[in-house]
């Protein structure tokens, strides 16, 4: 599965840019929708659990299927900011995309998310999401977020999964081995912040 990793860029992974490197927070947490969550995957496949497995460190696991940024607005206090959190990867937009919300108010609701997670101490890997058949149009976005903000960036969580029907349960969400490739997408991206 590695084939797939090469065309992935970390825009900032591992710059010195990120807010909030050294953080003293303690948890490890994905936030975000179905992706997060893992729907498609088998018992003990879905992406945060593998992670955890790489990085041998505990993973929460705060991924609501369906959720849009909004909804991830809404529950940011009890998922994670109650958590100590040290670093947060953070995944809305798939949601938003598919139901036609605005541009403005899903990125609005984005930089929110991030701003307060930033303000609470923790760093931010910010995971796009997919927004169109042909095409990614939000991806612009995700990186003009990510820059103003000081976000670490994965510009699409699902590049080189999505159009490759062996990677993928549905027509939207992975199976097992396309959440290995995301687990190890994920691990590049992190592994070097939680390290300092």
């Amino acid at each position: 599965m590695k084939r797939f990793l090469p065309a992935v860029i970390f825009l900032a992974a591992c710059s010195p840019n990120v807010a909030n490197r050294g953080s003293g927070g303690t948890s490890l947490v994905c936030f975000g929708d179905s992706l997060m969550q893992g729907v498609g995957a088998s018992a003990g496949n879905d992406y945060p659990y593998l992670l955890a497995k790489a990085l041998k460190r505990d993973v929460v696991n705060a991924g609501v299927s369906g959720d849009t940024s909004a909804d991830g607005l809404a529950r940011l206090d009890r998922d994670v900011l109650s958590r100590d959190p040290k670093l947060v990867v953070v995944c809305f937009g798939g949601n938003d995309f598919l139901q036609n919300r605005p541009f403005r108010e899903t990125f609005r609701d984005l930089d929110e998310i991030v701003r307060r997670i930033q303000a609470k101490g923790a760093m931010v890997v910010l995971a796009g999401a997919p927004s169109g058949l042909l095409g990614n149009p939000a991806e612009k976005e995700y990186r003009k977020l990510a820059k103003s903000r000081r976000a670490a960036l994965i510009p699409d969580i699902l590049k080189s999964v999505f159009s490759h029907p062996s990677l993928m349960s549905d027509g939207i969400h992975p199976n097992d081995a396309g959440y290995a490739v995301v687990a190890e997408r994920v691990r590049r991206a992190v592994e070097p912040l939680l390290k300092e």
